[in-house]
């Protein structure tokens, strides 16, 4: 069976409502995407670091119990897992502040098996963070030769805008090693001052990939491919939103999901999608996107995991 790898951030989200915490479940947007996965019976591996204190443990815990190899996950002695304050609005959307050294990160692992038409998540800022980039581009490259679907979810956060010419070296190899990209229009906004997606796609994605997904918030999703492939898919009406804070996530979750089920390879992707194809998968990334935002967790609930189970 195809198998998911993802590689990012491992954090314990602590979520505030009217200045009140309310939640602390463990965290990280590629954490999120695999939590989801697993919960469909997806194959899946991460790739991530944590701290050896009681954030650190519950989180390795979380991974296994939700069916993730977390073999790929270090955790440090001297280092205390990062923290995510996410303060919900009136809309229940998010505004958050992180903590975590940066400058003390690092990232030891073997590169796990990849076989062709295998999955590769990558994002935020892990994958483009200075200190452990050799590690992160070593091994996107290493997945890519083996014949793997790179899937970027861009994710920039308004944190890190200061740094965007230093990092933008980091994003452009991302985008040129990645087959499938996904960025917010809020992304693009702090990268590139642009928040039109014919604008972002022109002048900053097509030169690298011509698949290209643009979201932002509850407005059309937008799509651009392949043969001048360009689509919106509204957003369905979620009755009770209680948090957006994993709605992107799962949207990720979704379409690898969706390149799953209906058996898109990386071949089929190289050569581009009909739109038929693309419509199929777009629908699962909105349908595990919807699911979060019922709820206060960061990942699809075990009823809607098990409505989608997928055989190992």
């Amino acid at each position: 069976m195809r198998r998911v790898i993802g590689i990012g951030e491992t954090v314990l989200d602590i979520i505030f409502k009217d200045d009140q915490p309310i939640s602390a479940v463990p965290g990280g947007s590629t954490f999120n995407c695999l939590v989801s996965l697993g919960r469909c019976g997806v194959k899946a591996a991460f790739i991530s670091e944590t701290g050896n204190d009681r954030v650190g443990r519950k989180i390795i815990d979380f991974i296994e119990k939700n069916g993730i190899d977390g073999s790929g996950v270090n955790v440090y002695p001297d280092s205390k897992s990062p923290l995510s304050l996410a303060f919900l609005n009136d809309r229940n959307d998010a505004e958050y502040i992180f903590y975590k050294d940066h400058p003390k990160d690092r990232l030891d692992f073997n590169y796990p098996e990849v076989n062709e038409d295998d999955i590769v998540v990558f994002g935020s800022y892990y994958a483009i963070n200075p200190v452990i980039r050799p590690q992160v581009q070593g091994f996107l490259e290493y997945a890519r030769s083996h014949g793997a679907i790179l899937y970027y979810d861009v994710n920039f956060r308004a944190s890190h805008k200061d740094e965007v010419v230093k990092l933008t070296p980091n994003i452009l190899e991302n985008l040129e090693l990645a087959d499938i990209v996904r960025g917010s229009t809020e992304d693009f906004d702090v990268m590139f001052h642009k928040t039109d997606p014919d604008a972002i796609y022109r002048s900053q994605i097509a030169f690298y990939t011509k698949k290209f997904i643009c979201t932002n918030g509850a407005n059309p999703v937008e799509l651009r491919a392949d043969g001048g492939l360009r689509k919106q898919y509204p957003v369905p009406q979620t009755s009770k939103v209680v948090s957006t804070i994993g709605a992107g996530d799962n949207f990720n979750a979704g379409l690898v999901y969706g390149l799953i089920k209906y058996d898109i390879t990386r071949q089929m992707v190289e050569r581009g999608l009909s739109e038929s194809q693309w419509d199929s998968i777009i629908d699962c990334a909105m349908q595990f996107s919807a699911n979060v935002c019922q709820s206060i967790d960061n990942y699809v609930d075990m009823e809607f995991g098990e409505s989608k189970k997928v055989k190992k």
